[in-house]
């Protein structure tokens, strides 16, 4: 293929619209343009001379970028907000000219890794349960935990949606058993403050440390930084 000619689907995923698999609906949804016209057949081919248009707004293929930021508390994941509250948008948006998006989320209570890209498919393939990636949170609880509730999340158990299996958990050494390592693939909303809950305990503050392998090491809290080379090419054998 010529290297100024895309498949549109390509071309949208390379804006950091979306995956191209979730492009492939916008096409068929009639919500794509090219100079004019409304394009809803799939394969279609389109240059970099091309107008292409989403909701009204010409999109362009972009130059990937990659960031993790240190999410500090009291910020939710959103790209804007009409209650006009703080997003993460808010700290990473003169990060570079492209327009990132977050993979994933984090509750507005929850502090950590979150990372951020203009790389639909890989973003997609991030947040994708199959793919089955692991996050690694510091869980601090308001008491000591029970050597019994600390067992049965270790051996797996059910809640209200399913069963849950986490893929490691320890206990940190000299925290009076009040602070955990957990390590767990399932992406279900608010799963780690949902398992200590369902055992009566509160979690006072949640710390995501890693996600898909990348850390906040060297990152303050509320800071970001592009990731490298290694890093991007470690997501992408994912």
């Amino acid at each position: 293929m010529d290297k100024n000619n895309y498949r549109l689907n390509q071309y949208i995923a390379k804006s950091g619209v979306t995956s191209r698999r979730k492009a492939d609906f916008l096409i068929a949804s009639g919500k794509i343009k090219i100079n004019g016209v409304v394009i809803k057949k799939l394969g279609t081919k389109v240059s970099l001379n091309d107008l292409v248009e989403y909701a009204g707004k010409e999109i362009k293929i972009e130059k990937y970028k990659y960031l993790v930021l240190n999410k500090p508390k009291d910020y939710i994941t959103t790209l804007n907000d009409d209650k006009n509250r703080r997003t993460v948008m808010d700290l990473v948006n003169q990060s570079c000219s492209e327009r990132l998006f977050p993979v994933g989320r984090l509750d507005k209570n929850t502090t950590g890794v979150l990372l951020f890209t203009n790389d639909g498919d890989l973003s997609q393939k991030l947040i994708h349960p199959k793919n089955k990636i692991k996050k690694v949170y510091h869980v601090f609880l308001d008491k000591k935990i029970r050597e019994s509730h600390y067992k049965t999340i270790q051996n797996g158990f059910s809640l209200e949606d399913g069963k849950i299996l986490v893929d490691d958990i320890q206990i940190v050494n000299n925290t009076n058993n009040k602070e955990l390592l957990i390590t767990l693939h399932s992406g279900r909303n608010r799963i780690v403050r949902r398992i200590f809950e369902f055992f009566e305990y509160k979690v006072t503050k949640l710390d995501r440390i890693v996600f898909a392998g990348i850390s906040k090491k060297k990152v303050s809290r509320g800071k970001w930084r592009f990731l490298n080379k290694k890093e991007v090419g470690f997501l992408k054998m994912k």
